[in-house]
Formats: C-alpha cells, sequence, structure tokens
C-alpha cells in the first residue's frame, strides 16, 4: 500500500467540551467520559492518550483506501490552490465533469447520469424528489407516494426519515412525513441464524409490496427505497432472490426502484456497487461515503438514462434543485484521487480475495458468549448479541471495552457492525476478531 501522511506535530490542548452538540451521542454521558482521537494513519487510529485503535469500521463505514492517504490529501492541497470554490449553478469545472465521467464507469447497465450532492442524506432526498418529478413529467402526477422499509436507515433529512424504518429517529417527525408505506424487515433469526452470505429463506417476503400496490394503488406509488444490505440497523444481507422480486413487481407497477448504496458502494462487496453483485438492476442509486474516502463530504445520485431524458425533454432549468456546494471542486479532487487509489491498488478484486478468511473468521464467534447470529458478506459483518433487560446495553458495553482494547466497532443496538477499511491485512482480520471473543468472554 502506499505511504501514509503521519502526523508530526504535538495534539492541541484538551478543548472544552460544551460548545459542540454532538450527532447521534449521549452527549450529557460522552462528556463525563469522553473517547477523544487525535491521529489517524492506515488502518489505525491514535487515542490522546497515544494508544494505537485499530479501525473495524472504516471510520463511519467510509474510510475504505485507510486514514491519512498522501495522494488524497496532496490532491486536496492543489486544489485549493488552484481553484478552492466555483459554483455549479449555470457555471462548470473541468473537476466535476471528469469525475461524473469516471464515476458512471463504474455503474451497471445506463445508470449513467450523476447528480452531486453533499451526503447521502442529500442524496436520498434528491432522489426521492427526482422520482416524483419523473413520473410528474410522464403525465402521472398522483404518484407521489413511497415505499421504504422497516429499520431502514436512509440518513436524517425530512426525506430520508420518511422513508426510513428507524422509529426513534421518526418519533418527532412523522406528521411532517406522511405518504409512506413500509414493508417489513427481512431479519429473521428461526430460520436465518448464523448464515454464511445471503440467507436462503425470505424472497417471499418481497410479495408485501403486491399488497401495498392493492391497498395503495399502483397508480399513486412512486418509487420502492431499500439498501441492498441493511447497515445502520446491524448489517441485514437480503435473502437470495428478494431484491430480484422486488425489481419484478416494481417493473409490473411501473414503480421505480431506488437502491440506497451509501454504504454498500465503493467496493464493500469486492465489486463497485451491490446492484452489479446482486444482479439487480435499479433505476436510481444514491451514493456517499466511500466516494472521497470520507475525506471531504459529498453524494451523489446516479440515474439511469430513460430517467435523465425525459427531464432532458423540458426547456430552461430542467430540475430545480441542487445545493451550494454540489460538484464542490475540492471534494472533486478528493473524489478523483479515491478513485485512483481503489484503480491502483486493484481493492475491489482484493475484497474478494480476503471476503472468505473475513466470513471465517466472523463465524469464529458463533458460540462465543452471548452471541446469537452472525452476518456477512463481502467486508461487512453483524455480530448480534443477545439484549439485556435494556436493549442496545449491551451492544454498547462491547463498544466501550473493544475501545479500550484496542479496537473501534459500531455499535448498532446490540448488534456489533463491522466494515473495515478494504486495505485491511489478514492478521488485522485476526486482531478484530480475537480482540471480540476475548470482550465477549470478559462480560
Amino acid at each position: 500500500m502506499s505511504e501514509v501522511a503521519v502526523p508530526t506535530e504535538s495534539p492541541a490542548p484538551a478543548p472544552d467540551l460544551e460548545a459542540f452538540w454532538m450527532p447521534f451521542t449521549a452527549n450529557q454521558q460522552f462528556k463525563t467520559n469522553p473517547r477523544m482521537l487525535v491521529a489517524a494513519a492506515g488502518m489505525y487510529y491514535t487515542a490522546n492518550d497515544g494508544r494505537k485503535i485499530l479501525d473495524g469500521t472504516a471510520g463511519l463505514w467510509c474510510v475504505n483506501v485507510g486514514h491519512g492517504r498522501r495522494e488524497i490529501a496532496e490532491a486536496v492541497h492543489q486544489q485549493l490552490l488552484q481553484l478552492d470554490y466555483a459554483s455549479s449553478f449555470q457555471m462548470g469545472h473541468g473537476g466535476a465533469f471528469q469525475f461524473a465521467e469516471r464515476l458512471v464507469k463504474l455503474l451497471p447497465g445506463d445508470l449513467n447520469h450523476v447528480f452531486f450532492t453533499n451526503s447521502g442524506s442529500e442524496a436520498v432526498d434528491t432522489a426521492l424528489k427526482l422520482a416524483i418529478a419523473y413520473h410528474a413529467l410522464g403525465g402521472e402526477p398522483s404518484r407521489q407516494r413511497f415505499v421504504g422499509r422497516e429499520r431502514a436507515y436512509h440518513g436524517v433529512n425530512l426525506g430520508g426519515i420518511a422513508v426510513g424504518g428507524i422509529a426513534s429517529n421518526r418519533r418527532f417527525f412523522s406528521a411532517l412525513t406522511p405518504g409512506v408505506d413500509h414493508l417489513g424487515h427481512t431479519h429473521n433469526l428461526e430460520h436465518n441464524a448464523f448464515s454464511r452470505g445471503q440467507p436462503q429463506w425470505g424472497a417471499s417476503l418481497a410479495d408485501e409490496l403486491e399488497a401495498v400496490v392493492a391497498k395503495r394503488g399502483a397508480e399513486t406509488i412512486a418509487a420502492v427505497i431499500v439498501e441492498p444490505i441493511y447497515g445502520a440497523t446491524g448489517v441485514l444481507v437480503p435473502p437470495v432472490g428478494y431484491l430480484q422480486r422486488l425489481r419484478e413487481i416494481c417493473d409490473r407497477h411501473g414503480i421505480l426502484l431506488i437502491f440506497d448504496e451509501v454504504i454498500t458502494g465503493f467496493g464493500r462487496l469486492g465489486v463497485p456497487f451491490a446492484a452489479e453483485y446482486f444482479g439487480v438492476m435499479p433505476d436510481i442509486i444514491t451514493a456517499a461515503k466511500g466516494i472521497t474516502n470520507g475525506n471531504i463530504p459529498m453524494g451523489a445520485v446516479f440515474v439511469r438514462q430513460g430517467i435523465y431524458d425525459r427531464f432532458m425533454e423540458a426547456s430552461g432549468i430542467e430540475f430545480a434543485h441542487g445545493y451550494t456546494y454540489s460538484g464542490h471542486p475540492v471534494a472533486c479532487a478528493a473524489g478523483l484521487a479515491t478513485l485512483d487509489i481503489y484503480e491502483a491498488e486493484g481493492l475491489f478484486n482484493r475484497v474478494q480475495t480476503l471476503a472468505a478468511p473475513w466470513e471465517a473468521a466472523a463465524h469464529s464467534l458463533k458460540g462465543a458468549r452471548h452471541v446469537i447470529d452472525v452476518r456477512n458478506l463481502g467486508l461487512l459483518a453483524g455480530i448480534e448479541l443477545e439484549p439485556t433487560e435494556k436493549p442496545g446495553a449491551r451492544g454498547f458495553e462491547v463498544f466501550l471495552r473493544c475501545f479500550e482494547q484496542g479496537l473501534f466497532v459500531r455499535a448498532a443496538g446490540d448488534t456489533i457492525a463491522l466494515s473495515p477499511p478494504l486495505i485491511i491485512e489478514p492478521s488485522q482480520i485476526d486482531q478484530i476478531f480475537s480482540t471480540l471473543a476475548n470482550v465477549l468472554n470478559q462480560l
């Protein structure tokens, strides 16, 4: 692997913690005993006490090529000096067009146009707006409804909250986000516990979509949105045939199918996108995270040719939507440098060679204390723990103990979610799961 940038200056003095309202964090709890990071390089963070922390989650599912990549830092530096900002409203710069051209070459089929956003949340809301407008332009303005799934996470903007299926995220906002039905999730321990790869049972769960269509009328439904693999609620892998059946039902009723690939995009399954892995062609794909290695915020929406063509039949501004930072020059520079690393180091193919040892290591935890399920695909794994009387408490305790023992994992409720940088070495795979086994046996 290429050399990473290593910080040489002394860490800054400890900051006052009060001003920053932290996202998705128990702020009061954290600030009584903060866990602070001061540096990162390769596969490791450095904590403020000097300890090296193995990154088992690629930051937040995003640092796919490892931390501190000098190639990205230099590309960002040069771009800031050359063209720090340029609007994409009625103007252009070469980086956005170059990046878009290279990105669409990674997509299957005719997903060959990209609309840039700044995050996965913005990408999802953009995709939902595109779906409604597409049908309206085609003479079906009644198609205003969406279908999501229970336990789904599609970001935190109002549209994403509406189609998402996490009750705690929706609690205060459900009155603002009507017009959405939710299919059941696909997680079933009775049938599929400890499946290796895709579980065999559950394709028929997709037929719930037919019941929604019968209830609402196909003429009211704009799109179905799914994560090919659930991420934030515990790495739930789709049953064999499930996504294919959703595609068939959508086709039968003229409904668009959106894949939220904010997590699965950019090599997590050993190919650029999960759509290719599963052999299912969505109409729209949302992406973010690995698009720039998490170094500069960016998101993207990929659409099929027919969708783009329908909008281009209009004159003037064909889609009245966009962001100040859509196609930001510095984000594009980071993205181009990230693509260069993916290609030069063959990281997508590398995942294919690591998937089997990763799977074996993950399933070695079957029989460990408190483990009730192990799920995996590509370089993703979810280790589900038996909950205590307080759901999520055991997962959070494992997260804390792993951090104390030099491993960074993500607690998704009582599931430990793992998604390491794609540069991980076999010895580091062993370290992740041996540390987890040690922690579980101490509980």
